[in-house]
This record gives C-alpha cells, structure tokens and sequence, in this order.
C-alpha cells in the first residue's frame, strides 16, 4: 500500500486542532494506511501578544465579541469534545500566547524528526498542563523532554531561525484558500477541513490510496 503524504494546518492555541489530531490519529489506526505527516503553520491570533491578562475566557469574550459567561459555554462544549477522545482540558489553567515561538520550534524539531513529538508535546502543555507555550525557556524545557538539545533550540528561538519557514506555511495556507484550522491536506490533491469524525478521515486515506494505484 503507498504511504500518503499529510500536511496538517494547525494552531498550537486552537482545541479544535487537538481534538482533530486524535480523530485523524483513530482513523489511521482503523484503517492501517501507512501515512507521513507534517505540522504546517497556522496561527488564529498572530498579533496576540507574548503574556496577555487575564483569563482565557476574557480573551475568548473579548476576541469574539460576547460576554464572558457565553466564552465560558463555549469553553465547556470544546471540553466537552476533547472529553471524547480522551482528552482533559484546563482552560482554568490555560495561559494564551503567540504561538510563532511554538511553530518555529515545530519546524526545528522537524529538521530533527521530531515534529509530531513536538506537537503532541504542545498541545498537551498548552491545553490540559497550564504551560505557558509564549515563553522561550518553557518551550526549551518542553523540546527537552521530547529529545531536542536544550542549547540549540534557545540558540535558534533567540535568534530568527526557522520564521521563514513559518511565513512559507502561512502563506501556502493563503494560496489554498484556508481561512481556519485543523485543515488536512493528503498528497496534495485531497482536502478534509475541520476537527471531521475518525470515518470521514478513514474515507479520505482510501480515496487517497486508491487514486495512487
């Protein structure tokens, strides 16, 4: 069976990514398609700034215009989803960032063949662990624990390496038309959009598969 080639549009700071990420993982489970992945760029508030104040149900009222009791609803449905596959968000612990930080470390331990660690390993600090994934010396520790030399990744983040792989992702999102993420793309042809059902993901790896042959 020929193995699909998967990018993956994805924001650290976005839950629907992760809930995403662990549908499409069942799907490829279920169906025992060989696939190779990789973790584009995407950032849903590229002007946030390092620390911001407050909670994130303040930042989430704020940015989507409805009070706070509404981005505490909306907090508990996306829990409620990630409950389903497995997952335990914190939003109390929860500390919003800029992630541009997070992504070029991404692209650093992809170099490595350490992407898919990497991003596991985010998520997890950002959505159930309270990590604060804006901050160099959290990221370092974090790339650390997936194997990651602690000196060159602050050398790297410290300095301007790996941004313009970020900006060439932002900017192929732009081309295909990506407005919002999880966005999956399997061998450039096949396009699965949103946090979809394992099946729907199992239905495109076939597809994929079977176009290949």
């Amino acid at each position: 069976m020929p193995t699909v080639h998967v990018d993956i549009w994805s924001d650290i700071a976005c839950p629907f990514c992760y809930v995403g990420k662990r549908n499409f993982e069942s799907a490829v489970a279920a169906s025992d398609v060989d696939v190779e992945v990789t973790y584009r760029s995407f950032q849903l508030s590229p002007d946030m700034p390092t620390d911001v104040s407050g909670t994130h149900a303040e930042m989430l009222a704020a940015k989507m215009g409805v009070d706070v009791d509404t981005a505490r609803g909306m907090e508990a449905r996306t829990t409620g989803l990630a409950r389903e596959v497995g997952l335990d968000f914190d939003y109390e612990a929860l500390h919003p960032a800029n992630t541009l930080l997070a992504h070029r470390l991404l692209h650093l331990a992809k170099a490595h063949g350490l992407q898919g660690e990497m991003k596991e390993r985010l998520l997890a600090a950002y959505f159930t662990q309270g990590r604060h994934v804006g901050r160099l010396d959290e990221l370092v520790d974090l790339a650390a624990e997936v194997g990651l030399d602690a000196t060159e990744v602050r050398a790297a983040l410290t300095g301007d390496d790996y941004t313009a792989d970020v900006e060439q992702d932002v900017a192929q999102a732009a081309a295909y038309g990506i407005r919002g993420v999880p966005f999956f793309v399997l061998d450039g042809r096949l396009a699965v959009s949103g946090a979809q059902p394992p099946e729907v993901f199992a239905s495109a790896l076939r597809q994929a598969t079977e176009q290949v042959a």
